[in-house]
């Protein structure tokens, strides 16, 4: 199993910088209060100075998205979707620690982060144009098929496990109680993305570490490296 994006979406988007994080050993059991309040306040810090639409985190992602013929504020990246419910609510919700902690780490970088359960992962995840042909699961539980074109997480079964890019994950590989297994991947466009993605990907591997029984792994991609292989390779 394996990562990565096309090479159409590297054309395209060359400032992308992708990060990538494999956790085996998951569970819905972990308090986490102090690194959810810490990331809290980072995002509370920079929100106190600025909305989330003049960081310059959310403003390479709505210049993406406009180039993909996208609204950026009908559809707006993960990250800038949480900030604006940050700053507006206060707080997120709490839906499982995994994902909190994400999310948490998410709005202190602005960065749009995703999770995957990798027992719902047919053979690789491939960040690539539609075909038309791929089929998306909602929360809801309802089946769409993204136009050809659209930017999508997808994989060897032809299921998209998320929508517009950093917009909406797919129901189907969503983190559960029964997961274990996850790639969580994270990805910037702006002029400090190497910088932050680094700092981003160190700071919630630490966490993972220091919250679950895990060693996890993690890459920085690049177009000349722009694969994560996610089998660890036989000794």
């Amino acid at each position: 199993m394996y990562f990565q994006h096309s090479h159409d979406i590297w054309r395209d988007f060359p400032e992308l910088v992708p990060g990538v994080i494999l956790a085996r050993g998951i569970s819905g059991q972990a308090h986490l209060e102090e690194p959810l309040a810490r990331f809290g306040a980072a995002a509370a810090e920079r929100l106190a100075t600025a909305t989330e639409g003049e960081l310059p985190e959310i403003r390479a992602w709505r210049r993406a998205f406009s180039t993909m013929g996208l609204k950026p504020t009908q559809y707006r990246c993960a990250s800038e979707s949480l900030l604006r419910r940050f700053r507006k609510e206060g707080s997120l919700p709490r839906l499982h620690p995994l994902i909190d902690l994400c999310n948490a780490v998410s709005i202190a970088y602005a960065i749009p982060v995703a999770v995957f359960d990798l027992a719902r992962i047919s053979a690789y995840v491939e960040v690539r144009y539609a075909t038309g042909d791929e089929t998306y699961l909602t929360f809801a539980g309802e089946t769409e098929h993204p136009p050809a074109k659209e930017v999508i997480f997808a994989d060897a079964a032809g299921r998209a496990h998320a929508r517009r890019w950093t917009n909406r994950q797919s129901g189907h590989s969503a983190v559960r109680d029964t997961t274990e297994d996850v790639l969580i991947v994270a990805e910037a466009l702006h002029d400090t993305a190497r910088a932050d993605v680094e700092s981003l990907i160190a700071a919630l591997s630490a966490e993972l570490s220091a919250h679950w029984p895990v060693s996890p792994r993690s890459a920085v991609l690049t177009p000349s490296a722009p694969r994560f292989e996610c089998t660890e390779a036989a000794t």
